[in-house]
């Protein structure tokens, strides 16, 4: 949002009056806002990248300790747990992010933040939301049996936090969970909740380093040269080719080479050329299709151009298919009606964005040991209504491809909706899945 929009001229909270089963633990949202406000803009103002959240993770784990959580510190690198354990039931695991991105903001906020980083993909919101879901049901024992196991999850963005959790013994000293819940921010109008139903909510991929060697040179005398660079050029057009002729025009598939690095001077034939790659699928097959078409092409490639070295090829990064449960994403969604009302719970077409998420499910059994965790997952709408209203477009998608997205230096939700809503959706969902009163 640019600094131009009227929507964060003053910083208030709203709050719908709660109705249906959960309106009991909810109305306790109302005196619980003003600070967990202050908690998310003192966040977003001092935004830490993956593996530097020292002082995210702290504010975190302080707050959960005063509210009555056993809290266990620097899991997996920065990571924060919180167990708060209440009679016989589920274990249910509630995550939020901790990292910010490499962004210079530019939103105009009152509370931007002013140093080379940003909380640009919302999760200063999305740990002020489990905060105040994890508040909420510390003060509502009476209302569920179970035990609620709060994970603060470093380097999501570098999709590297959920696997170091994982591999540092999450469930084996935490418990095995039942189901694990979590929501991410999306540029929909705020106080909407989006579920995707038997399909992907976001997308697996896998992200290369790829170097090819050539016989550095004078421009001079090109013949004496291998040049790295036309190979990689050659390989940049070839890749094209893959999700457009072999990829069913069905099938959504993405591949972009996002980094080039050659050479260091314009009259010297480098040694070498780099380049970064991410692949991204809806399925593991097609995404293990299109990263062994990255290989042939490379490969075959570097031949063409007589490269002195075979060309190495790294996996830099994985991320599985984000795929809740069917059953969680039924029952929540469900929830989500009855707190938020029909019109702001709405489909969720699937996103070639992606996360780590996913690990804590099937999809990371290799490294957990656990199978049939289940996962439930959705998004939710950050926009304020004045610059929803004052967004070109016809349509809801048409408006959602014109909003700063996720990533943007201009990305900035409204707390005053957003984090009301978002609350009350972390609460709710958790509600559902953990067991009922004893008794």
């Amino acid at each position: 949002m640019s600094a131009r929009s009227p929507d964060h001229d003053r910083v208030s909270t709203v709050v719908n009056v709660p109705s249906g089963r959960h309106a009991p633990v909810l109305r306790g949202l109302d005196t619980l806002l003003r600070p967990l406000t202050a908690f998310a803009m003192d966040l977003h103002q001092h935004p830490e990248p993956s593996g530097e959240e020292s002082r995210t993770a702290a504010r975190l784990a302080d707050a959960l300790a005063a509210d009555g959580y056993a809290v266990t510190r620097d899991v997996g690198g920065h990571g924060v747990v919180g167990v708060l354990a209440n009679g016989e039931g589920p274990r249910v695991f509630l995550r939020a992010e901790l990292d910010a991105l490499p962004v210079r903001e530019r939103t105009g906020l009152p509370y931007a933040a002013q140093g080379p980083f940003m909380h640009a993909c919302g999760h200063d919101l999305h740990v002020a939301a489990v905060l105040g879901a994890a508040t909420l049901l510390a003060r509502a024992l009476p209302y569920w049996s179970g035990t609620v196991v709060i994970t603060g999850q470093p380097a999501e963005e570098t999709l590297t936090g959920a696997r170091a959790l994982l591999e540092d013994g999450l469930y084996a000293r935490f418990g095995r969970p039942d189901t694990v819940l979590a929501q991410h921010t999306a540029p929909l109008l705020g106080g909407m909740v989006a579920h995707g139903y038997g399909q992907p909510v976001l997308a697996g991929s896998v992200g290369l380093d790829v170097t090819l060697y050539g016989r550095g040179g004078h421009v001079g005398a090109p013949h004496l040269a291998v040049d790295p660079v036309l190979a990689a050029a050659a390989v940049v057009l070839r890749l094209q080719g893959i999700v457009s002729r072999e990829s069913a025009p069905a099938e959504q598939t993405t591949l972009t080479v996002g980094s080039i690095h050659a050479g260091t001077h314009s009259s010297v034939v480098p040694d070498s050329a780099s380049l970064g790659i991410t692949v991204r699928a809806l399925s593991l097959p097609a995404l293990q299709r299109v990263v062994a078409a990255v290989e042939r092409v490379v490969r075959a490639e570097s031949a063409a151009s007589g490269c002195p070295r075979d060309p190495e090829i790294t996996v830099v990064s994985r991320s599985p298919v984000t795929l809740p449960d069917e059953e969680v994403t039924t029952a929540v969604q469900a929830a989500h009606l009855e707190a938020l009302g029909a019109e702001r719970v709405v489909p969720w077409a699937p996103s070639m964005a992606t996360e780590d998420f996913g690990l804590y499910g099937d999809a990371g059994r290799e490294i957990h040991g656990c199978t049939g965790v289940r996962l439930g997952y959705w998004m939710f709408g950050v926009v304020g209504p004045r610059q929803w209203a004052a967004t070109a477009g016809a349509s809801t998608a048409e408006r959602f491809a014109a909003l700063p997205p996720n990533h943007s230096p201009e990305f900035a939700p409204h707390l005053p909706i957003a984090l009301p809503s978002a609350t009350t959706a972390m609460t709710t969902a958790a509600l559902t899945v953990l067991g009922p009163p004893a008794g």
